[in-house]
């Protein structure tokens, strides 16, 4: 094995136990030697609290998280109550060995320990992103495990931990992650307004982020989806509408190349307008004619170029409240030729 290889098949059993450097090395200490081979040079006291913590790594490392558990469990019993400087680590090492056995859920109880009361330790933020990506998992479709079988929805713990993760770590890059992570997820299961409003709040809370664009883009296409009809509240649509705006102002070359809220507008005109024709045809159900002349001219001028339009013109043609030129002009020509003929 050459020496490049062997510091990388190192730092690999660093990550995967989720450790840092650091911590690897206030346990044990190792010298690559000119072979390319790791002697350790320092281990500590056998017995001590270190070098439990140091044999718990190493099972993990050697794909034996069920003996790394069984130690950490008897040792954090036997020190809970205490303030021992060692009680962060072993109860981070046991989220980890339960995890590497796929059980994420009693693993989220450790990781939840050390997040809670070792905010200072040097495994918080490990374990935030280790229930991150618990999140994550469970949000895309993997079962909590019951009776040995896993078959129950783990869909609100997921929605859970990614909004955990944003109020542990504000401002990072993870908690970023897990904003847009939970507002795709949102979109992706058609909770519209969930999904609307967590795309807001992501470009509220990540402005420079390079995906602001992309929230502005799919909090429109939210809000215009979850208007269902012109019987239900439209408020959607005017969020949508000033959205828009406020789309084409921030970019616009992208909006001219795209076309994207030209065709988003277009949409949104049409179901404006079928909302006020719905308006419209119920006022003539109920033989209200006054409000509903006065309802379909006010359609007919603000949204011109739909087809709810079209059908508004139709409508106020039969009922006689709207007289096209051309039949206008036929009528005239008529009644001159009728006033003609009988003049003597």
């Amino acid at each position: 094995m050459t020496k490049s290889a062997s510091i990388s098949r190192l730092a690999a059993i660093i990550l995967a136990m989720g450790l840092s450097y650091q911590t690897l090395a206030q346990t044990s200490e190792f010298e690559l030697e000119e072979s390319g081979q790791w002697t350790q040079t320092h281990a500590p006291e056998p017995g001590s609290d270190a070098a439990v913590m140091a044999d718990a790594a190493r099972y993990i490392a050697q794909g034996n998280p069920e003996k790394a558990q069984k130690i950490l469990s008897k040792w954090i019993d036997e020190h809970k109550r205490t303030r021992n400087d060692f009680i962060a680590q072993a109860y981070y090492l046991r989220g980890v060995a339960r995890l590497d056995q796929g059980r994420e859920y009693k693993a989220l109880f450790d990781f939840e320990a050390v997040i809670r009361d070792y905010p200072s330790s040097p495994y918080f933020l490990k374990a935030v992103e280790h229930e991150y990506n618990i999140g994550i998992d469970y949000i895309n479709g993997l079962k909590r495990r019951f009776l040995g079988m896993r078959f129950e929805n783990a869909r609100p713990t997921g929605e859970e931990l990614l909004i955990r993760t944003q109020e542990r770590v504000p401002g990072s890059q993870l908690a970023e992650q897990a904003a847009m992570a939970l507002a795709d997820h949102y979109y992706r299961i058609r909770e519209l307004k969930l999904a609307a409003e967590m795309y807001s709040i992501f470009r509220e809370n990540y402005p420079n982020s390079d995906r602001v664009r992309q929230a502005m883009l799919r909090e429109i296409e939210a809000n215009i989806a979850r208007f269902k009809g012109p019987r239900y509240d439209g408020s959607g649509l005017v969020d949508a509408k000033l959205l828009i705006e406020q789309y084409q102002l921030q970019y616009p070359g992208e909006s001219i190349r795209s076309g994207v809220t030209d065709g988003l507008n277009a949409w949104i005109d049409e179901s404006a307008a079928q909302q006020v024709l719905d308006t419209a045809q119920w006022y003539l159900k109920v033989n209200d004619g006054t409000s509903a002349r006065f309802v379909l001219a006010r359609l007919i001028r603000r949204h011109p170029a739909t087809d709810a339009a079209d059908e508004a013109i139709d409508i106020m043609i039969d009922q006689g409240w709207l007289i096209l030129e051309e039949t206008a002009h036929s009528q005239s020509t008529s009644e001159e030729s009728t006033s003609e003929e009988s003049t003597p």
